[in-house]
């Protein structure tokens, strides 16, 4: 498959002219034109890269890669290393953030529904990027968190009531808790996104809509992994997502 193939498809998929983001969108550093294996990561940390060198990949794809908005422009230390990684072994990579974000089908917001079998109803927010909807069955806030951590593998942190009965319910990954007074004002009994603030914890308890931090790399490992997946079907090319752990 050829490199420009790839990134057109990618690029009109999830609709990267919709959004204003805080990164470049698609391909951020160019390698081999003609691609055979994909490596999906949540990070395009050096430990991605050299799992992806490993593993004899021409391509990485990722949510969070470089080039964010007011960082340094220089080409030195850490980010010289990385680029340099990339650039001696001529592979791609292509960073998607917030259209892999909202994406209905692909998008980790969506991804992490299917598997909590949350039901959505709706958006709101900046670009529409928080989901609401009901969960398949009530059931307890302490319950709730059970079923996060098992289907996460890792224990989320809550604020709120345990015994509280969970039916509506506004999520968003990644570090979105500045939205936490936008699912206060949308009636939910409980709002599940990656991390936490101060702020957000007195907001918790005062209003009485639980508060769910789940992790930010946690809960966005599944969008890249399953546009890895559908790229890998659609195209017949290999695909390996590889998932470098990450505490937060």
């Amino acid at each position: 498959m050829h490199r420009d193939t790839l990134e057109n498809y990618l690029n009109q998929l999830l609709e990267i002219s919709r959004f204003e983001d805080y990164c470049p969108n698609g391909l951020q550093v160019e390698g081999r034109e003609n691609i055979q294996k994909i490596v999906t990561g949540v990070t395009a940390s050096r430990a991605l890269l050299e799992a992806a060198v490993a593993d004899h990949a021409d391509t990485i794809l990722v949510h969070h890669g470089y080039f964010w908005r007011g960082e340094d422009a220089r080409i030195t230390g850490m980010k010289a290393c990385r680029l340099n990684t990339l650039i001696t072994n001529k592979i791609n990579l292509f960073a998607y953030h917030l259209p892999l974000d909202c994406h209905t089908e692909l998008g980790n917001n969506a991804q992490l529904a299917k598997r909590l079998e949350f039901i959505e109803t709706g958006r709101f927010g900046g670009q529409n990027i928080v989901v609401h909807g009901e969960l398949a069955i009530p059931m307890h806030l302490n319950g709730l968190s059970e079923k996060i951590s098992q289907v996460l593998e890792r224990e989320p942190l809550v604020i709120g009531n345990p015994g509280q009965i969970i039916r509506r319910i506004a999520w968003c990954t990644g570090a979105a808790q500045g939205y936490f007074e936008a699912a206060i004002a949308h009636n939910v009994d409980a709002y599940l996104t990656g991390e936490i603030s101060e702020q957000t914890v007195h907001a918790a308890r005062e209003s009485g809509v639980a508060l769910i931090a789940a992790g930010h790399h946690a809960t966005e490992r599944y969008g890249v992994q399953a546009l890895g997946e559908h790229l890998s079907e659609k195209f017949a090319i290999q695909h390996q997502f590889i998932d470098i752990d990450n505490p937060v």
